[in-house]
């Protein structure tokens, strides 16, 4: 498994999930990622029996997106005279697909991964800089698009990039539609104890929020929650995790805001049990309903409700599994069925225990294992 995230980074967890069911089973799986750090020297390591090979790269921070030469000829160099059965490239930025297709010259069956539409129309607009959204456009487009008809398999992560990768010329056989799942050895805790374990007000409504956004997510996340602090005033807002915006600048009392900062996994978890709710306020851009955003499934794990704007594919699976409420894409319409919600402990606390039923039966990762295996023995036959 070929991804160009460094560790711990967004579709590391994804690649991780399934890396760690097959290993149980007894597959030999290798999971080959970037360094967070490493400029020089391959770093091994064993994660719950999956080899990890994380790749230096010469480039800082965030720019370690899948583009650098050196982190790409390191990865060659690594599997140079090595075969494997199956290569699954997540994403097809040039440190994943060339390795990916090495490998497939070599004999191995290519299958890519699709879980967030980088190219025109997808996250590059989301980019605020219009220099580098339009030097960035053709490239990542290119990338996205040119080598999604070469492999065996194509897995995706919604319903949108299913019909985009159809369109493109991949047979509808050779799509197979996998979500995210829920890391269910993780047990909810109680709200009072997880609030009591993190020092945080013991009383008063906490919505949460994990990781990062864009920014016009986050925007109308600050719109939504002055909207539920005119009827609320005690309510915070908990931001688990690194958050990206500037928030504070943009609701009306910035020390409603509670920020935890980057934490170990565990612990986020911890952070997501002392909510109340838990926020998916996204805007209806092509970005988002281009992915399946993983928080969904952080939120099912620790059993909250979600309250989320209907975009992509989440109206749908919210409203099958009962995990919460969807609104439209209106901040005064997403705090008052926050408000609501909040009113309703009953109802909250229902969609709560639905939620982790979902996350211990259709969003468990041995089940979506099961899929992934069974699309690899298709391809291998």
């Amino acid at each position: 498994m070929i991804l160009y995230n460094p560790t711990g980074k967004g579709t590391y967890w994804r690649a991780l999930g399934f890396a760690k069911v097959l290993a149980k089973r007894g597959h030999a799986v290798t999971l080959m990622c970037s360094s967070p750090r490493r400029r020089m020297g391959v770093i091994e390591s064993k994660i719950d029996g999956v080899r990890q090979v994380e790749m230096p790269d010469a480039l800082p921070g965030s720019l370690r997106s899948g583009w650098d030469v050196w982190n790409t000829l390191n990865r060659l160099a690594w599997l140079k005279g090595k075969t494997v059965d199956v290569v699954h490239s997540f994403e097809t930025r040039p440190v994943a697909i060339f390795p990916a297709l090495a490998a497939q010259r070599r004999g191995a069956r290519l299958f890519f991964d699709w879980c967030d539409w980088f190219g025109a129309g997808g996250s590059v607009e989301e980019r605020p800089n219009p220099l580098v959204r339009a030097i960035l456009r053709p490239v990542e487009t290119f990338f996205e698009n040119h080598y999604r008809t070469q492999a065996d398999g194509v897995t995706v992560i919604n319903t949108f990039l299913r019909q985009r990768a159809v369109e493109f010329g991949v047979k509808p056989e050779a799509v197979r539609l996998i979500r995210n799942g829920s890391d269910t050895a993780i047990q909810p805790m109680e709200r009072r104890a997880a609030r009591e374990t993190l020092g945080l007000p013991p009383e008063g409504s906490i919505i949460g929020f994990v990781g990062g956004t864009f920014t016009r997510d986050a925007r109308f996340m600050a719109e939504a929650f002055n909207r539920v602090l005119e009827s609320l005033p005690a309510a915070r807002l908990l931001l688990t995790g690194y958050f990206n915006r500037p928030i504070e600048a943009w609701v009306t009392n910035p020390a409603a805001i509670i920020r935890s900062g980057p934490v170990k996994y565990h612990t986020m978890y911890t952070y997501l049990s002392a909510c109340d709710v838990c926020w998916l306020p996204l805007c209806d851009s092509g970005a988002n309903r281009g992915r399946w955003p993983f928080k969904l499934n952080d939120y099912m794990t620790v059993a909250r409700p979600v309250v989320s704007t209907a975009v992509g594919d989440l109206a749908e699976v919210i409203g099958q599994h009962g995990l919460g409420v969807t609104t439209r894409v209106e901040a005064g319409e997403f705090a008052a069925a926050t408000l609501s919600l909040l009113a309703d402990s009953a109802r909250a606390e229902a969609f709560g225990l639905a939620a982790r039923k979902a996350a211990e039966t259709v969003f468990d990762w041995e089940k979506l294992t099961d899929e992934l295996e069974d699309f690899y023995r298709a391809g291998l036959s």
